[in-house]
């Protein structure tokens, strides 16, 4: 017998599932991880507190079930966790499960693509925050040069991770000088950018509203160079905004969560890398599944877990910072995936 729909307190279906299965990255990116508070002494979670990826798999399973037909792997950074093409492998074999993506910084594909896609891995998404080095170096904390991610975003295409798209948080006074010239980067090279506008989430990037780009303002500077045409999304619960090049020669995409946020469509649940879910990716608190999973729980009762939580759902905190102001608490972003 099919689950019954499971619906939330907005009306709203689960449908994404994103999975953060590390809290580590090798970017310091200062809005994410900046290195003053992520240093060489930080403690990250120990192995044993980490779900293990048969017990994701599990979840995962579960969450099928109860409608998430999109999957996405996160993190921190994915790449840096050993053997992902084994959980990879174990998701793919999983029945109603679609759309099993990866997002990552890409200075590890090269080494890893081609196992991924033969795992079963179906697209990548790369963040990438601009072409000029400088400017890179100082948003992922002096740890890579754009021509790593380059080489990783050349490595998926070769093993047909495809399509590819590329995300870039947008930072006033930082890289939003650069947004023409990697739009038509990607332009020319098929690739689709999402630029970003830049979150409050967490508590520790310093975030303030006057570092925000606005969406408007970022299509009005890429229509300038670059004539856009809007499109509808392509489903309902699509983050980005959608436009089309006037020539016909791709599309980017828009992620306005601060100044036009989607928080009526939104379908996603997250699960971080100790076996919590989050209903809401600026959340404060989630909903312990390891513990129970981990104590002898069956399907059945870590479903019952699942579905109470989503069914009790009442989130829209995007919209109630643009009446509100920021709250000043939220999981981090590192530890519940973006």
């Amino acid at each position: 017998m099919p689950e019954p729909a499971l619906l939330d307190t907005r009306r709203r279906p689960l449908r994404d599932l994103r999975i953060s299965i590390t809290d580590r990255c090798n970017f310091r990116c200062t809005y994410c991880m900046p290195a003053e508070v992520f240093g060489e002494s930080y403690q990250f979670l120990p192995k044993a507190q980490m779900l293990t990826f048969e017990e994701i798999a599990r979840l995962t399973r579960i969450m099928v079930r109860l409608g998430a037909l999109k999957v996405r792997l996160t993190g921190g950074e994915p790449l840096v966790r050993q053997n992902l093409d084994e959980l990879v492998r174990q998701l793919a074999a999983i029945e109603g499960a679609h759309d099993l993506a990866l997002t990552t910084n890409g200075v590890l594909l090269p080494r890893y693509a081609q196992a991924l896609k033969e795992a079963g891995l179906a697209r990548v998404t790369i963040s990438l925050d601009s072409l000029d080095n400088t400017v890179f170096r100082q948003m992922n904390g002096g740890k890579a040069n754009v021509s790593e991610v380059i080489a990783g975003i050349q490595a998926a295409e070769a093993a047909g991770l495809t399509p590819i798209k590329i995300n870039c948080v947008v930072q006033r006074g930082v890289n939003d000088h650069t947004l023409v010239d990697l739009a038509r980067w990607c332009k020319d090279r098929g690739y689709i950018v999402r630029f970003i506008e830049y979150m409050d989430v967490g508590t520790r990037n310093g975030w303030r509203m006057d570092h925000v780009v606005p969406a408007k303002e970022i299509a009005a500077r890429i229509h300038a160079a670059l004539p856009l045409e809007k499109v509808a999304r392509n489903y309902d619960s699509e983050t980005a905004l959608r436009f089309r090049y006037s020539d016909g020669g791709g599309e980017i995409g828009i992620i306005a969560s601060v100044t036009l946020p989607f928080c009526g469509d939104c379908s996603r649940l997250r699960l971080s890398t100790d076996g919590h879910i989050y209903t809401c990716l600026f959340a404060v608190e989630g909903t312990d599944l390891k513990t129970p999973l981990r104590g002898g729980a069956s399907d059945d009762e870590i479903a019952a877990i699942i579905r109470g939580t989503w069914e009790h759902r009442a989130d829209r905190y995007s919209e109630l910072r643009s009446a509100e102001g920021s709250h000043s608490r939220k999981i981090e972003m590192y530890y519940i995936g973006g």
